[in-house]
């Protein structure tokens, strides 16, 4: 049975009973919102379809904004999907909204603001035309920055549209509306708030507290309704930062964002965002491979050398994952590999999507970006591997290594001839069992749990490896080479000392 069709004209939308003069000139944009929430905690749907690890801290938070009815600002550092639940938010409007065909500010065909609608009424009556808005199409973003007007947000003077028109300059049909209040009845959001210009912020004081603006030059005010939405970063939004108090002061609901809580809830975000499935299907991550990948991130919020002001965005662990699938997918092609597999070694050669992301302390650039990726990417792999082996007795591995033995895999070398060099190590393949790999499964497969494991030993010391060499034993440190990694570290310290002292001279510009 084909949909009913939509009123087209304001004759019909009156005789509409979906659509009723008293509903449509009572109920705002922030009554939708609500009533569409209502509902939906009502049926126990999902209210943030996508949103992974919020279910219990942000998403409550946000519900109780919506349902007061309040506009609302999230605060987190950067890859916290502050702008994706912003985007999110159209699903709590109606899916079909009529307004009047042509207007700039979607009026209400029962209520126009604007003289244009209001003269167009008055001429042509219920032969109106009315036309629709999708709930998508009722969001309107700005991203702040400092070249921002008022003009480009409230609206101004239109000296060409007067001329066009042959209208005085005073006339209502001369106004140019910003962005602002082409977001009527809909949702505006402003990303990054802090970097709007003070006079700038200071134009958003009515439409937050009596609900209109007043465009330069005119003594019209329009009686907007939208829903305010900003987003922005904790380190900027202070009395003594950028953002004004008064504005701070009239946002309802300050939400804090977070990174994922646990290896388990990154990888969900991972794997759903990042492009890891490709071709014809070939490609088979491993778990522990995903684990790794995601823990790079972890332990990169956690480590002194990263910057914890400027955070580690969750797009880290989604480009490494893909820069690793691209690897292999590319050593399958050289080697004619029918499975594309990654391993250990491939997020090593990811460390380009890595290094972009992280922004350093002076000790980091100190020791370099690619020397702090390799010692997060080591550290991760340690991490997992207890997660798998912790008790696991890897003695007659060691052991084989400590008698001479070394193993070098090549980047680009076929897994059936990895697999017969592995082969050799003793002990090693029966160790593979909680990886879930058994003796029968395909080279590949076999291959990534190995180099796995052997990346594991390295990472806690038990053995070595290098560009040249391979794997080989743990060589011990000389007496000597240890008094001088000491003094490197010590002078290393002195100097972090020196620009931390001269940071917080700066900062305190000169006064006693």
């Amino acid at each position: 049975m084909p949909a009913p069709t939509l009123p087209q004209t304001l004759g019909e939308l009156r005789a509409s009973k979906n659509f009723s003069e008293a509903r449509l000139k009572t109920r705002s944009v922030k009554d939708e919102m609500r009533g569409n929430l209502m509902a939906r905690l009502k049926a126990r749907e999902t209210v943030f379809p996508g949103i992974v690890g919020y279910e219990d801290t942000v998403i409550p938070q946000i519900v109780n904004a919506v349902l007061s009815k309040q506009n609302f600002i999230l605060l987190g550092l950067r890859g916290q999907a502050k702008s994706r639940i912003l985007r999110a938010l159209t699903a709590l409007l109606d899916e079909k909204m009529p307004f009047m065909a042509g207007c700039e500010i979607r009026d209400n065909p029962y209520l126009p603001l604007c003289r244009r609608c209001r003269d167009l009424i008055a001429e042509r009556g219920d032969a109106t035309p009315i036309a629709w808005l999708g709930r998508d199409e009722r969001y309107v973003e700005k991203l702040a920055t400092p070249d921002v007007t008022v003009a480009d947000l409230i609206g101004d003077l239109d000296p060409i549209k007067a001329a066009r028109g042959g209208e005085d300059l005073s006339n209502e049909l001369t106004m140019h509306y910003g962005l602002l209040p082409r977001a009527n009845r809909g949702l505006f959001a402003v990303n990054e708030l802090p970097d709007l210009a003070g006079k700038i912020q200071v134009a958003l004081f009515n439409i937050m507290q009596e609900g209109d603006v007043q465009i330069k030059g005119y003594p019209v005010r329009l009686a907007l309704d939208v829903a305010l939405v900003f987003s922005a970063n904790p380190e900027d939004y202070t009395a003594r930062g950028k953002i004004i108090t008064p504005l701070k002061d009239r946002i309802g609901s300050e939400i804090r964002t977070h990174y994922p809580e646990t290896l388990e809830e990154g990888i969900a975000i991972t794997t759903q965002e990042a492009w890891a499935v490709r071709g014809d299907g070939t490609i088979e991550i491993p778990q522990y491979l995903r684990e790794v990948v995601e823990q790079v991130a972890f332990s990169a919020r956690e480590d002194k050398k990263v910057d914890k002001r400027s955070g580690v965005s969750q797009r880290l662990p989604i480009s490494t994952l893909e820069l690793v699938v691209s690897n292999a997918e590319r050593r399958a092609l050289v080697t004619g590999d029918a499975t594309v597999l990654p391993r250990v070694s491939d997020i090593y050669a990811a460390m380009p999507g890595i290094t972009g992301k992280l922004e350093l302390e002076y000790e980091g650039e100190m020791r370099g970006a690619d020397t702090v990726v390799r010692e997060l990417i080591r550290s991760a792999v340690g991490k997992i591997y207890d997660r798998y082996f912790d008790g696991e007795d890897m003695q007659q591995i060691e052991q084989w290594f400590n008698l001479g033995g070394t193993v070098k895999l090549d980047e680009d070398q076929p897994a059936a001839t990895a697999l017969k060099v592995l082969k050799g190590i003793q002990g090693l393949l029966e160790k593979l069992t909680p990886l879930g790999v058994k003796s029968g499964d395909a080279a590949a497969k076999v291959v990534a749990a190995a180099e796995f494991l052997l990346e594991g030993l390295v990472a806690h010391r038990k053995l070595s490896r290098n560009e040249q060499h391979g794997f080989a034993a743990e060589k011990s440190v000389r007496p000597r080479e240890r008094e001088e990694a000491t003094s490197d570290r010590k002078e290393l310290e002195m100097e972090y000392e020196d620009w931390q002292r001269g940071r917080r001279s700066r900062r305190g510009g000169g006064l006693n």
